[in-house]
């Protein structure tokens, strides 16, 4: 009975008092690591971060105790925001005081790259980080992965947000009938459901992904953080991606079966399903992103062959299944916003012939993954909605008095005027683009840089940044002001616009 009052009284704190305690014991996880590792400097910089957090979050939760929070959706929302935004500062500091050699900008910059599931390489040289400080930003990343996980059925759902505003569920800012009567009440009480019910799922996947790398060979720190990084989709790696993978193709192939988790939700959970009996195979989300993961590298591998028919009738099979390869881990990766590219990336890009391959990927990015998943870009809902919005048009070119039917399949996911309010997302996303290109360009970036930071930034894909790009760019040597326009750029790409509108509304600030 204690133990359930004292669970009542937590669950009673404000959400982001929760996140914020939760962050703080999570950094005594890097603490031990590298206490074992006898590396005291950081031992001491996480442990006493994760006590100054404790501290802090106990004093504000007792100053608010005769004032308990009035919860709403869009206070959830709100809460949300401060955790991409607001807790960075805090999860800087042991990155900050560990590594005692750079910026608390470049510290915080990073932080909001992982949590925020971007996976910005803000430290080109892996070597330079100690593997507790490894750890921490794959441990971030990980757990803004989780975040996300649950806001979307929690928050996002309930408020028709973040895609699920061009489903049957309702219109975006406003919350829809829910079948748990308790949970419309007190969304608290909805949280905690999906909390408990997800969180187990994305633990055990990360735990048999990590197991899985390592027996294909991988070392075990590597193995984590990769396992961490498929799941959240941040791509943040130790060793540099996957030309440091001591697994080889396995490793690969590990990771890319588990990158299916970010082409739709229905293949870890149906909470989110219109229908309540839908099937991940069937799926328009998960069928779209299945027919460009095998037709884009597929075309890749036909260009070179069909140009090389001319020259030499045969070619070299091994090197065609390597380019192959190349292509479809790599079309995978950066269509969930992953991020990492295969070793055998170069040798696609050889077959293909491509001048700038970066364009694909910049689209894949662009396109993203399913919607209430880790996966940023536009998503594959609102892009299949456009898609039947676009065929029902050329039927009304050849029959004008047709009517069209959406009962059927898929379409049953999308309401009436979905494709309607999927083209204005993805305009907003434009818009978004346009605006953050001219402030960087006017902070002094070139247009080339410009353009792939602003799409890396929106669509959550940081390792974009490296792989896209003709030359590299260097995050450590741009400027302050261009450092905090990303810091936003990326919060901004992944709530989404939508939701940053949502919380203009004089409801939630009367409270």
């Amino acid at each position: 009975m204690r133990a359930e009052a004292q669970y009542g009284v937590l669950m009673r704190l404000p959400l982001f008092l929760q996140v914020w305690g939760i962050a703080s014991l999570s950094m005594w996880v890097p603490a031990i690591y590298a206490e074992v590792r006898s590396v005291h400097q950081v031992s001491q910089a996480f442990f006493f971060s994760g006590m100054i957090g404790l501290v802090a979050v106990t004093a504000i939760a007792l100053a608010r105790a005769a004032h308990p929070p009035k919860y709403g959706s869009l206070g959830q929302l709100l809460a949300l925001l401060a955790t991409f935004a607001l807790l960075p500062v805090f999860l800087a500091l042991p990155l900050y005081d560990g590594l005692q050699t750079t910026s608390y900008l470049n510290a915080y910059f990073d932080m909001v790259s992982a949590v925020t599931t971007t996976g910005a390489n803000l430290f080109e040289d892996p070597s330079r980080l100690d593997p507790a400080l490894h750890l921490w930003r794959a441990q971030v990343g990980w757990m803004g992965g989780l975040v996300m996980w649950i806001a979307a059925s929690a928050i996002l759902a309930p408020l028709s947000l973040g895609g699920f505003e061009i489903t049957a569920r309702g219109q975006p800012g406003r919350a829809v009938a829910s079948p748990d009567l308790s949970a419309r009440a007190d969304p608290r009480r909805r949280l905690k459901r999906i909390t408990l019910t997800l969180t187990p799922v994305y633990v055990g996947l990360t735990l048999l992904a990590w197991v899985a790398l390592m027996i294909a060979g991988e070392e075990g720190l590597t193995a984590l953080c990769h396992a961490m990084s498929v799941m959240a989709t941040s791509g943040i790696s130790p060793v540099g991606g996957m030309e440091g993978s001591q697994a080889g193709f396995a490793g690969e192939l590990i990771l890319f079966f588990f990158m299916f988790f970010a082409l739709s939700r229905l293949t870890f959970s149906s909470d989110t399903s219109a229908t309540g009996q839908d099937r991940f195979d069937k799926d328009p989300e998960f069928r779209t992103g299945l027919l460009i993961i095998v037709t884009i590298p597929v075309l890749l591998v036909l260009r070179h062959w069909l140009a090389a028919l001319e020259v030499q009738p045969l070619a070299d099979p091994a090197l065609a299944f390597e380019g192959l390869w190349g292509g479809l881990f790599t079309v995978t990766s950066f269509l969930t916003t992953t991020g990492f590219a295969s070793v055998n990336w170069d040798e696609a890009q050889q077959w293909s012939g491509l001048g700038a391959p970066g364009l694909i990927l910049a689209g894949l990015a662009v396109m993203g993954g399913g919607v209430a998943t880790t996966a940023g870009g536009v998503k594959l809902l609102r892009v299949y909605a456009l898609y039947l919005n676009g065929l029902r048009e050329m039927e009304r070119l050849v029959y004008p008095n047709s009517i069209g039917g959406g009962s059927s399949g898929g379409n049953r996911r999308i309401q009436k005027n979905g494709a309607f309010i999927a083209w204005v997302s993805f305009m907003m996303f434009a818009l978004s683009l346009s605006l953050v290109c001219v402030i960087l360009g006017a902070l002094g970036l070139s247009f080339d840089q410009a353009i792939v930071l602003s799409i890396a930034s929106l669509s959550t894909t940081g390792p974009l940044i490296q792989v896209a790009a003709d030359t590299p760019i260097h995050l450590a040597e741009l400027g302050g002001l261009a450092k905090l326009v990303l810091c936003a750029t990326m919060v901004l790409g992944r709530l989404e616009t939508l939701a940053i509108i949502a919380l203009i509304t004089p409801d939630l600030w009367r409270n």
